[in-house]
């Protein structure tokens, strides 16, 4: 019942409001935020660099990806474009402002070569302090690397590894054109550790020819390898947006019925395991710093995934497509690779689009914040934090007091008189409460993926 009326389509809300309300803004534009930023919000920096390049274009992707050129001059004025951009960015920036994050995505960044990521490294870690132990992190594709390459990363000093493994089926792999590791995970997982480094791995659900028993013995497979963090992404298909996912629908997707199957299953295999749940399909050993800053009610969420007080800062992105996430603003570069590279050659943001919150808009971000992070929210604490009252928290919302005991009814929130909770059936169906609460959803007329 829970699973027919609330699988419906909603945003993911990695931001707010989400990426597709974005309007028009350019680099001028731009540049005032960034200078405004050094005196607002957190005074932590968070880098994030999109590499584009992926050397096979996965089904499934819904990325901002392209093909790696085989012109490398084309790759080379790429990077080229990158350590500009770096300048033009940072020449507004505090340099007293630590590092808290550098993040790199994509594509696929292990696309680049180990020295050439190393080198984007050193120019941004030359140019501010840093955090204790800030967290430099990559998403890597294991299908073309090699021992050595896994080693030459950990030298380039990234010590956070996110393993794209998303299936260990060769028949699931082949209908989503993906290529398996090139080196087994237990040898790979050997270097990573044998360096001091954190792992994530990765996994997508809802692709083809997966069943829940297929994808509960990925899971198996990847407990007894014992990674830090382990990821359960639901396939989200969207092929209005990227048309490349109409392939799968030549083998057949699985109905949502058997998506929440082999969720739930995940789930139990890794709680027995030890494991505990973070947001939404997120797992954790107890001792990560993301399952006590949960305990705490301060697990924050940025693009790149889920952070903690500690090493949350505002996001500079840089690189094609990427977005930035600054206290009341975002920003994305243009999606063209050429006049990325054009306009930053010429000395000019490459930002094409963006977007300003209001005052009641950061109040909202909050609350959504709190409820995709937390999974519950306390109107006065919000208030407290924001220094409003809560009649101002209450005046920000699309407060509806018969949609909400609705939900309650149907056991997937507690309304408390002070806040709301999730219940643990109601987990996969945040995104459905938060669109509830939200003010811009009530006339919704934009397309989003679904929950299941």
């Amino acid at each position: 019942m829970l699973l027919s009326k609330y699988n419906v389509s909603v945003p993911r809300y990695t931001s707010y409001p989400p990426a597709n309300y974005f309007g028009q803004m350019d680099g001028e534009q731009w540049l005032q935020h960034i200078e405004q930023s050094n005196g607002e919000g957190s005074r932590n920096v968070s880098f994030y660099l999109h590499m584009p390049y992926c050397r096979r274009l996965c089904h499934y992707c819904g990325c901002n990806s392209y093909l790696m050129p085989r012109d490398g001059e084309a790759v080379r004025r790429y990077v080229d474009a990158l350590h500009r951009e770096i300048d033009l960015v940072t020449a507004h920036l505090d340099r007293t402002r630590p590092i808290s994050q550098i993040h790199y995505g994509g594509g696929s960044p292990t696309a680049m070569s180990a020295s050439v990521l190393g080198g984007l490294n050193e120019h941004l870690l030359s140019l501010f302090p840093t955090i204790e132990r800030p967290e430099i992190a990559i998403e890597c594709h294991p299908g073309y690397l090699s021992l050595s390459d896994w080693q030459a990363l950990c030298d380039c000093g990234f010590n956070r590894f996110s393993i794209g493994v998303q299936d260990m089926d060769e028949q699931v792999l082949q209908a989503v054109g993906r290529v398996p590791s090139a080196e087994p995970l237990s040898q790979v997982m050997s270097v990573l550790r044998g360096a001091g480094a954190s792992v994530n791995m990765d996994f997508l659900y809802g692709i083809p020819y997966q069943t829940p028993e297929s994808f509960a013995h990925n899971i198996e497979r990847a407990i007894e390898l014992h990674p830090d963090r382990l990821v359960t992404f639901s396939y989200g298909h969207v092929p209005w947006v990227f048309k490349r996912q109409l392939v799968l629908e030549r083998h057949g997707l699985p109905v949502p019925e058997v998506k929440q199957e082999m969720a739930r299953r995940a789930t139990a295999l890794l709680h027995d395991a030890g494991y505990q749940s973070i947001g939404l399909d997120h797992f954790v050993l107890p001792t990560d710093e993301l399952y006590q800053a949960l305990q705490e009610g301060l697990l924050y969420r940025n693009f790149q995934g889920y952070c903690t007080r500690r090493t949350t800062g505002q996001v500079y992105a840089l690189g094609v497509t990427g977005i930035s996430q600054l206290h009341d603003a975002y920003a994305q570069n243009s999606k063209d690779i050429p006049e990325y590279i054009a306009e930053v050659e010429a000395g000019r943001l490459p930002v094409r689009k963006g977007y300003c919150l209001t005052a009641q808009e950061c109040i909202t971000k909050e609350v959504i914040e709190r409820l995709m992070c937390n999974y519950s929210v306390s109107w006065p604490e919000i208030a407290q934090s924001l220094g409003i009252t809560v009649e101002q928290v209450f005046a920000a919302l699309h407060y509806d007091q018969q949609q909400l005991a609705e939900m309650q009814s149907d056991g997937i929130i507690t309304l408390q008189q002070d806040g709301i909770s999730m219940t643990a059936d109601g987990h996969p169906f945040v995104r459905n409460v938060c669109a509830a609460l939200d003010p811009i959803m009530q006339n919704n007329v934009k397309q989003f993926s679904k929950p299941v």
